[in-house]
């Protein structure tokens, strides 16, 4: 009896057995067909040599989604496609997208902390564990799936609170999630178990011109009106997002240690940047620091709420949306807006861009990109003291 697999007529006269029926691709590779039962949709696998001369066999699925005359030549494409992932240094782990993402977490828990790991944990959780996307293999990952998977992203509802009313995705959220989707996927581009990224690239690529909270730009006068809106203990916050450029999470993160009074220093340690950094602070600042700190335990939150415990983001959001109201500020001002104005006073001020990011905690490419149009008044005075 013959024992090809190229055709459905060949496969259909195959005896049923656990042992594969082998198709010879090239020297030392092989397509196999599995027939355990009369399903004439059977498994397909590749059986191959790796250079130091172990024989692995690598499950390639049923196909059964394609007619049956179609199988024998997606069964063959899909193994020259494993073994051309393998010939360009691919890994020959298997891995799924959400294995991908759970890796890409284990790495940001030990470069950044457990703080933005586990916020990158919750978002795959939410996104990703849920969608038929999280199953699917990287080197089986198609264009047509991640764009189906961008589409659900971007169709689901906000579920507002409690209440159980919904709302739209903002594309700006939507960024988000796909940039922690993208990470995840080019991490493991960068360890092996995907070769290209060609099916995410265009896919999960980002909304452009959406990014709306660095628009409002609040002066002086705006921040000291939001400060004077808001109870002590947030106002005791505000005005520290209001001297410093810091993104309010790594305000919050600050704690009583993190401020050294005899050198005038402040460290950052957690914050979305990754490592600690350290830069001294005017004397004005080192005195709010110091009232700040009232020579409370050094593990205490330096900035903390009215019952000792930091601020958060679910602690802050209503608050300060309220108190712009009251102060007559523009709809939309969130704690971010403060760091941007800060952002665009060192700027316009004539702070150079490599000192502003790294006090920032950015990079000096991010500063330029957003800010870059307010050096013009400075390079302006500059040309002004050429004048003869």
């Amino acid at each position: 009896m013959s024992d090809k697999i190229d055709t459905v007529t060949a496969r259909a006269k195959l005896k049923s057995r656990r042992e594969p029926y082998w198709h010879k691709i090239s020297q030392g590779c092989f397509l196999g067909y599995r027939k355990m039962t009369d399903d004439p949709a059977g498994v397909w696998q590749i059986r191959y040599s790796t250079e130091d001369g172990k024989k692995l066999t690598r499950t390639l699925g049923k196909f059964d989604q394609h007619a049956a005359f179609e199988r024998f030549e997606k069964a063959l494409g899909s193994a020259r496609e494993w073994m051309s992932h393998l010939a360009i240094g691919g890994s020959t782990e298997v891995v799924t997208v959400m294995e991908a993402c759970q890796a890409y977490v284990d790495k940001v828990r030990v470069a950044k902390g457990d703080k933005p790991a586990d916020e990158l944990a919750l978002r795959y959780s939410r996104l990703v564990k849920p969608d038929p996307i999280h199953k699917i293999e990287l080197t089986k990952l198609s264009r047509d799936s991640v764009q189906r998977f961008r589409r659900r992203m971007v169709d689901a509802p906000v579920i507002l609170g409690k209440s159980g009313k919904t709302r739209t995705r903002s594309k700006d959220t939507v960024n988000r999630d796909m940039a922690a989707v993208r990470a995840a996927l080019n991490h493991a581009l960068e360890s092996g178990h995907a070769t290209s990224d060609f099916s995410w690239r265009v896919p999960l690529a980002a909304f452009k011109n959406v990014t709306k909270r660095r628009d409002i730009y609040l002066d002086r006068f705006q921040r000291k009106k939001l400060i004077d809106a808001t109870p002590p203990d947030l106002a005791q916050f505000i005005t520290g997002l209001s001297l410093l450029p810091l993104r309010p999470g790594a305000l919050a993160s600050l704690l009583v240690s993190d401020f050294d009074e005899r050198l005038g220093s402040l460290r950052i340690g957690q914050d979305k940047s990754g490592g600690d950094r350290k830069f001294k602070v005017p004397p004005e600042l080192a005195t709010f620091f110091s009232s700040a700190a009232q020579n409370r335990p050094s593990n205490q939150p330096l900035l903390p709420r009215s019952d000792g415990s930091p601020w958060n983001r679910d602690a802050w959001k209503n608050p300060i949306k309220e108190a712009a109201k009251n102060a007559g500020l523009p709809s939309g001002t969130v704690a971010y807006s403060l760091r941007h104005s800060v952002i665009s006073d060192l700027v316009h001020g004539g702070l150079d861009l490599l000192t502003v990011a790294q006090i920032s905690g950015t990079s000096v490419a991010m500063i330029e990109k957003y800010y870059g149009h307010l050096r013009g008044d400075v390079a302006a005075t500059a040309l002004a003291k050429l004048l003869l």
